[in-house]
C-alpha cells in the first residue's frame, strides 16, 4: 500500500481567490552550516534560515517540507559560492519563478588583545540575503560592535568624556568575493576602539586611552567607513547603519547612508 500515492495533495489544491502572494514559505529555521572562513577556509556554525517562494494565485499553498528537502540536499554548506544554486533548487522543487534566501548567522573570529596579545573569540553577526528571479542578487550584511566616544563631551568637559557600545552594520553587494573579515576590519578600523571578549588591565587601558584619543560621532563612523568602501574594487553597491547605544541620553544617536558606486 502506498499511503503517499493515497493522501491528498492539499496545497495542489486550486484557490477561486487567485491572489498572488510574494513570499510564502518557511521562517526561524534553525540549521547547522558551513561558511567560508579567510583565515581558516572553512568555519562551522548555526543559523536562523528564511527561505521563501513566490506562490501563483491559482494555488492554495505550497509545500513547506520541499524547502527543508532543499537544504539536507545541500548538507548545510552555506557559502557565498553555492547560494545561486540553493535558489534555483528552490525554484525548481517548487515551481516558482522567484526564490528568496536569508541565512542569519553567529561568525566567530580569534582575536588579540591590543597590549597582551592573550586571544579570544569575538562574535559577529553575519547575514546573507539572495533572491533569484532570472538574475541572482547576493548581499552580505556584517554586524560588528564598537566602541564610541563623544566628539562633543570630550571638548567640554573637564574630567573625561562619556563612552558607549556601538555598532555598525554593514551590507555589500559585490562583484568578486568579499571576506567577512574584510568587513570587520573596515568597520572596527571606523571605531573610537574596537571591542574585545577578553581584556587584562593593562588591555583595558590601552583601550579606554585609545577611545579617548580618537572621538567620534556616529556620523564619522558612517563617512570612514564609506572612505574605504568606495576604494574597494569588488564592491558595487553598499549600506551603512551605525547605531551609538547613548550612555547619558535615553534614546540611542543612529546615521545611514546607501551609496551605489559609480552613480
Amino acid at each position: 500500500m502506498n499511503l503517499q500515492k493515497d493522501l491528498p495533495d492539499i496545497q495542489k489544491q486550486g484557490d477561486t481567490r487567485n491572489i498572488f502572494i510574494d513570499k510564502v514559505g518557511v521562517s526561524d529555521l534553525v540549521y547547522p552550516i558551513v561558511v567560508l572562513d579567510r583565515t581558516n577556509q572553512y568555519q562551522s556554525t548555526v543559523a536562523n534560515i528564511n527561505m521563501y517562494v513566490d506562490l501563483p494565485g491559482d494555488f492554495r499553498g505550497t509545500h513547506m517540507s520541499r524547502f527543508v528537502e532543499v537544504l539536507n540536499a545541500h548538507r548545510g554548506k552555506m557559502t557565498i559560492k553555492n547560494m545561486e544554486k540553493i535558489l534555483d533548487d528552490m525554484r525548481n522543487h517548487l515551481n516558482a519563478k522567484t526564490a528568496h534566501l536569508e541565512v542569519n548567522f553567529d561568525y566567530f573570529v580569534l582575536r588579540k588583545a591590543p597590549v597582551s596579545r592573550i586571544e579570544s573569540y569575538t562574535p559577529y553577526r553575519a547575514k546573507f540575503i539572495c533572491k533569484k528571479d532570472g538574475d541572482f542578487d547576493f548581499i552580505l550584511e556584517v554586524e560588528v560592535p564598537m566602541q564610541t566616544l563623544c566628539p562633543c563631551s570630550k571638548e567640554i568637559s573637564e574630567r573625561g568624556a562619556h563612552n558607549q557600545r556601538a555598532k555598525a552594520d554593514v551590507s555589500v553587494r559585490m562583484k568578486k568575493l568579499v571576506w567577512i573579515e574584510d568587513l570587520i576590519d573596515i568597520a572596527e578600523s571606523a571605531a573610537s576602539s574596537p571591542v574585545f571578549t577578553l581584556l587584562k588591565r593593562k588591555d583595558e587601558k590601552y583601550v579606554t586611552e585609545h577611545a579617548y584619543d580618537n572621538p567620534k560621532f556616529v556620523e564619522d563612523v558612517v563617512r570612514d567607513i564609506a572612505v574605504q568602501l568606495e576604494k574597494d574594487k569588488r564592491i558595487t553597491w553598499y549600506m551603512l547603519k551605525v547605531t551609538s547605544y547613548e550612555s547619558i541620553h535615553t534614546h540611542n544617536a543612529y546615521a545611514c547612508l546607501e551609496k551605489k558606486k559609480g552613480v
